[in-house]
């Protein structure tokens, strides 16, 4: 049972239903420690007081309704205990607003007990220089037992599944260890979360205490709000919680980021004990530190995970981007692939065609490929989501497919053994009903099979990877298309297209130049002896030959047929003229071919780029000269 299968267990989900039916903002009473009165803004008169306030200010509730707290409504609520006096006692006096009323709250202040001497501001001095969330967490814990003196003081991180983890720990030695152990949802359920969020720290001073009603001057009206109050009554349920924990008091701290409740810190204590507010406020301030320090701590972690991912996933990528052929490329690259996904093994399908990487289990690829299709899903638990598809692939239990171009990229992680720690027996071994909070809080450790590790944020990442590889995919179609318009497919060389946009910049340029036109003699003939297979071979071979007798920077071309052209920068008429003659030289040797050797000549013909006139002007003026040069009895120039 992993931390999904607790919060989908059917007495699990009946935990947390049942604990929304609990309304823990209005119920009735408060903690019977301190007492509360609601006061009429306007009229300064008590409307609500819990049944304890006679004892504590020595007159009965009914005698309360005139206005004698003034005082207490006399400046705006702002939440800041104030320190009053009430016969022989002190109290901690603190007000909220509820609409047109003002809530007052008083809670005794026990002598001998007030603000700790260990400093709260050194605290979040000491913390403030730590750079590891866990250590941060850990060192938080540790700070607020000194200043507390409770007996054990809790930080938990809570998951986006709704679990928790107890993620750091200060305790005392005689007391069972928690750190690291994980605990279900319904421990703090969603509404509990939800209050949490809007009040930023939560006392319980006895968990034997029942609570005091509050009494309405109004018998017909609806319980008052007390999510802002520092008296609100706790739930039996988690009272009995408390209990079987050990824990007589205890005192809570919201961890909040981005408006949601991402941790707690829980001081426990094995006696009654009361921690003064102004402690509370002190503490507040130190833990909404604890949180932004978290939160600054995680983003730069983040941040640099990302951009070592982002660097990773770039120098593979360009290694693709570079290749010939996208798929032999990525399986060249499967060690860095499955390495940056966290993965054993892959399969990559693009197109028709498919690679294996890493551990692939055997059987009919095709099979495979139709099962997993090319939509994205992740799993890692396959036999329980995808059973169908597990049995292809036996030994896996993790499954992340992401799209690519058509295709996909299906990564593959092994089942493995995982032993989860709890924080209690989970089992129904360990509770008096399916309702009831857990007996023991003992380490119980579960072995886990059937699941492989978690894909986490890597499944994310993978899609990232998925979309970038479409990109790069998409690119080199369009580079490859664009490359096709320009590229004669027979010879590899430009076609007249790309040729006449060389010479429109070169006659633009105004610089020396010249453009040759070749074109070959008897080429009819090998085709009609021997074939078009020879043929190509023929004009494949010649235009090697160009190639190889011309410089780096000069443009060929083979405009239609058996017709060359060549434009050469930065040549004067007369060195092309010799030019020309060299590449004719070459042309005349010899060929072989599947039929045999074969010779051919050329005819060429030579224009100044400078002569005037526009680019077209000039192919027609070469191939004036190189017909000049044929009819003078070819495998000649002229110029």
């Amino acid at each position: 049972m992993t931390e999904s299968n607790v919060l989908s267990d059917p007495s699990e989900r009946r935990r947390l239903e049942e604990c929304v039916k609990e309304p823990i903002r209005t119920p009735g009473r408060i903690q019977s420690h301190g007492t509360l009165f609601v006061v009429d803004a306007a009229s300064f008169e008590i409307v609500v007081a819990s049944e304890n306030a006679a004892e504590w200010l020595g007159r009965s509730v009914a005698e309360l309704g005139s206005p004698s707290l003034e005082w207490s409504v006399a400046s705006p609520p702002h939440g800041d205990p104030v320190r009053v006096e009430l016969g022989a006692r002190r109290f901690d006096a603190v007000t909220h607003g509820l609409g047109n009323r003002v809530v007052l709250e008083l809670e005794p202040i026990e002598e001998g007990r007030d603000l700790p001497t260990p400093s709260v501001v050194g605290a979040i001095r000491t913390l403030g220089a730590i750079d590891d969330p866990d250590d941060l967490r850990q060192a938080a814990a540790e700070e607020i037992k000194r200043i507390t003196q409770f007996d054990r003081v809790m930080v938990y991180r809570f998951f986006p599944d709704g679990h928790g983890e107890v993620a750091g720990e200060a305790a005392e030695p005689d007391m069972d260890a928690y750190r690291g152990l994980r605990f279900p949802a319904s421990d703090i359920p969603q509404q509990a979360r939800s209050l949490y969020v809007t009040k930023l720290s939560r006392a319980i001073v006895s968990t034997s205490d029942e609570g005091t009603a509050l009494v309405s001057s109004d018998a017909g009206a609806a319980p008052i709000d007390l999510s802002q109050a520092e008296l609100r009554a706790v739930s039996p349920h988690h009272l009995q919680f408390m209990r079987n924990m050990g824990q007589a008091s205890t005192v809570s701290f919201s961890l909040i980021s981005d408006g949601r409740l991402v941790g707690m810190i829980t001081c426990a204590h094995r006696t009654e004990r009361q921690m003064p507010i102004l402690l509370r406020r002190a503490l507040e301030v130190l833990t909404t530190q604890v949180t932004l320090q978290l939160e600054s701590l995680e983003s730069i972690a983040r941040l640099r995970h990302d951009l070592t991912v982002r660097e990773r996933r770039a120098n593979l990528l360009s290694d693709v981007l570079a290749a010939d052929d996208v798929l032999p490329a990525l399986a060249e690259q499967g060690g860095e692939l499955l390495d940056l996904v966290g993965a054993d093994g892959a399969v990559l399908a693009l197109g028709e065609m498919s690679r294996g990487i890493g551990h692939v289990p055997e059987g009919d690829r095709g099979e495979l490929l139709a099962a997993l299709g090319t939509e994205y899903f992740c799993t890692d638990e396959l036999a329980r989501t995808h059973p169908a598809l597990s049995t292809l692939l036996p030994g896996v239990a993790g499954v992340l497919v992401v799209p690519v171009a058509g295709g996909a990229l299906a990564f593959f992680r092994r089942e493995v053994t995982q032993v989860i720690r709890w924080l209690g027996d989970q089992s129904a071994d360990n509770r008096d009903t399916p309702l009831s909070p857990r007996r023991s809080f003992s380490e119980w450790r579960q072995s886990v099979q059937g699941t492989a590790i978690a894909w986490g944020s890597t499944a994310e990442e993978a899609r990232d990877l998925g979309r970038e590889l479409t990109r790069v995919i998409d690119r080199r179609t369009e580079t490859r298309l664009a490359r096709l318009a320009l590229v004669d497919h027979l010879t590899g060389l430009q076609n007249r297209r790309a040729f006449e946009h060389q010479l429109d910049r070169a006659v633009a340029e105004e610089r020396t130049g010249v453009v040759l036109f070749i074109d070959l003699d008897g080429f009819k003939e090998i085709n009609d002896g021997h074939g078009h297979e020879a043929g190509d071979t023929v004009l494949r071979t010649i235009a090697k030959r160009l190639t190889g007798a011309s410089r780096d920077s000069d443009v060929i071309a083979r405009l239609a047929g058996d017709e060359f052209v060549v434009l050469s920068r930065d040549t004067s008429l007369a060195g092309g003229e010799a030019f020309a003659g060299r590449l004719i030289a070459v042309v005349g040797e010899p060929i072989d071919t599947a039929f045999g050797p074969v010779a051919v000549t050329a005819s060429c013909g030579v224009v100044d780029v400078r002569s005037g006139g526009t680019p077209k002007q000039l192919l027609d003026a070469a191939d004036a000269a190189m017909y000049r040069a044929k009819k003078a009895g070819r495998n000649r120039v002229c110029v």
